[in-house]
């Protein structure tokens, strides 16, 4: 009786483990009226290479993943290299014309 009981633990431990993934708690709901951006959306990053800097770069990104305080963009790095990075919604814009300039 007691090994049923035990298996039956285990199962059910196993089973929450497998629903409740982890990784989609800082995914914004689908039923969010706010919806600043979407999977797959080009948009511009503002990027300041230190905090104190005075250049801000317009760096063309593709949105990979919302979160509810940040969004996840992919940068081309090199010829065929990209790198996914976490950027507060705040350094992002959209650029109705693509005009990506690299210095402001």
């Amino acid at each position: 009786m007691k090994i049923i009981k035990i298996a039956l633990m285990v199962l059910i431990l196993l089973i929450n483990l497998v629903i409740a993934a982890p990784s989609w708690a800082d995914e914004t709901s689908h039923l969010s009226s706010k919806s600043d951006y979407f999977v797959g959306q080009k948009v511009v990053w503002l990027y300041k290479a230190r905090a104190d800097s005075e250049n801000t770069y317009k760096i063309p990104v593709e949105v990979v993943k919302l979160g509810s305080k940040q969004v996840q963009v992919k940068v081309q790095k090199n010829q065929n290299e990209f790198v996914n990075r976490w950027v507060n919604r705040d350094r992002l814009e959209v650029d109705k014309n693509d005009n990506y300039r690299k210095k402001i």
